[in-house]
């Protein structure tokens, strides 16, 4: 391992390795503070300029893109409610309403910080465990996804407050219903389509996105919201308190931490990644509007670099993100998996060596321009809701290329401005979207492969470890109400 590292450390630190490791971080950055455009258009609108480079420093830009998109994604989610990456929906929960407070520099300061604390801190596990992790990886198997997503879905509605349960169950559902629209990915049937061919390829994520916050955030402004409040801006902003620094180090490791281990499971990705985080911090932590952006932006940037693991040692995408990175390793002729490593130590070793030193790069460029990006919200109302409306209809349609979605984009955030308006979260309805494929999917393949058999699940060890933790935390309800 120790001569693979130094073959990274030579591979990467090249003069032309590293220039194309800051122009990937630099276009990634740019594309992802784009409200709709993630990593997957982001990596997308760079491959031909892949193809006229070398494997190693083509693999080294594009994957400075891919985390490059999600560190700037945080931007546009901090600063008009606008997610440019959905692995940064989850900053927005609580970056926004420091955005409205006068706190825009000290949020996307907090992001920044945390977005390079857990890319090193993947970029490092990642030097260290990579072959390890992968054969980690291969145990992880259809039964176990359905069981940690049904987790997942589990603790949003009963790590909820108390008074919000049956809300965020509802909205949850609802989520899981918008998700289920279109074509059955097993069977191949329409479902929910009301016969519209728009509707036979699902709802768009990122339409879900700009509706439910960006365009229903600038409805509640055209509506009356208080104005954001002026304030001047300078590199003050960046200066954390020590005592705040301390707090936010344990949010970020647990969250980097955790991050990790959900991206090495290939088909999890960032985003999920990202909400775990942010729902365990608000579950474990203070509660803190600074650990609800860090706890996202640790994880979401170690969740990208863990999964590279599945990527590069096993040949499977986690992502689609990932695919499209596959797609670019195959154009090249390699063939990512075992071999990769001992047959190609210089690409394998090289593209994790630069993820670290991109990391470096990120954080030096974003840092001086904080103060500047932060003056977005002291524009005046007549200025923010137009722009906040324009992005979110461009992102939009610079993605699906659909006048169909625009309606229907239109329709979801006034049904959102509603839902808003009774207090009813929407948070756990993005979940329940972004999980409700995920889930089927892996139940659907479970049920196949066990034939209805719920003995197989004694096959399964850690599946059925997970249920055994689902239920016993369906009680905690319960056991608190006995307690008081």
């Amino acid at each position: 391992m120790l001569e693979g590292i130094l073959t990274g450390v030579a591979t990467a630190l090249t003069l032309q390795n590293m220039l194309w490791v800051a122009f990937g971080c630099l276009a990634g950055t740019l594309i992802g503070m784009m409200p709709g455009l993630g990593p997957i258009s982001a990596i997308a609108l760079m491959i031909p300029v892949s193809y006229s480079l070398d494997p190693t420093g083509g693999l080294i830009m594009m994957a400075g893109v891919y985390y490059g998109a999600v560190f700037g994604g945080s931007t546009s989610s901090i600063l008009i409610n606008a997610p440019g990456v959905a692995s940064t929906v989850a900053t927005s929960f609580d970056g926004y309403p420091m955005a409205r407070d006068g706190q825009a520099g000290r949020a996307l300061a907090i992001a920044a910080y945390a977005s390079f604390f857990g890319g090193t801190v993947g970029a490092i596990i990642l030097l260290v465990f990579a072959s390890s992790l992968a054969a980690v990886a291969l145990h992880i198997q259809s039964a176990e996804y359905a069981a940690l997503v049904l987790f997942a879905m589990t603790c949003v509605v009963v790590f909820a407050q108390p008074n919000e349960r049956l809300a965020s169950l509802i909205t949850l559902l609802l989520g899981l219903m918008l998700g289920t629209v279109g074509t059955d990915p097993m069977g191949g049937a329409q479902r929910l389509t009301l016969g519209l061919l728009e509707l036979s390829d699902g709802i768009p994520f990122v339409l879900l996105v700009m509706a439910t916050f960006a365009l229903a955030e600038a409805f509640r402004l055209a509506m009356g919201e208080p104005q954001a409040p002026q304030g001047s801006f300078s590199m003050r902003d960046l200066l954390i308190p020590m005592s705040v620094i301390r707090r936010l180090i344990r949010v970020a490791s647990r969250s980097s931490l955790l991050g990790f281990i959900i991206g090495v499971m290939p088909g999890a990705g960032a985003t999920l990644a990202s909400f775990f985080a942010y729902d365990v911090e608000k579950r474990v932590g203070d509660g803190s509007r600074e650990a609800g952006v860090t706890a996202p932006e640790a994880a979401n940037n170690a969740a990208s670099t863990g999964s590279f693991v599945p990527l590069l040692s096993l040949g499977v995408p986690g992502s689609g993100t990932s695919a499209v990175l596959l797609g670019v390793m195959l154009a090249y002729g390699l063939q990512p998996g075992p071999t990769l490593v001992t047959e190609q130590p210089e690409i394998f070793w090289g593209v994790i060596v630069s993820m670290y030193v991109g990391n470096v790069f990120l954080l030096a460029m974003n840092l001086p321009l904080i103060p500047y990006l932060a003056r977005i919200v002291s524009l005046p109302q007549q200025i923010l809701i137009p722009l906040v409306i324009a992005f979110s209809l461009l992102g939009v349609l610079l993605t699906t290329f659909s006048i169909f979605d625009l309606a229907l984009m239109l329709l979801l955030a006034l049904g959102a401005t509603l839902l808003r308006a009774f207090g009813f979260p929407l948070a756990p309805l993005l979940l329940g979207f972004i999980l409700s494929g995920l889930f089927e999917e892996n139940l659907q393949r479970a049920l196949l492969l066990s034939d209805g058999d719920l003995t197989y699940l004694l096959d399964r060890p850690v599946a059925l470890v997970i249920l055994f933790m689902n239920a016993a935390i369906c009680l905690l309800p319960l056991w608190n109400r006995s307690e008081s």
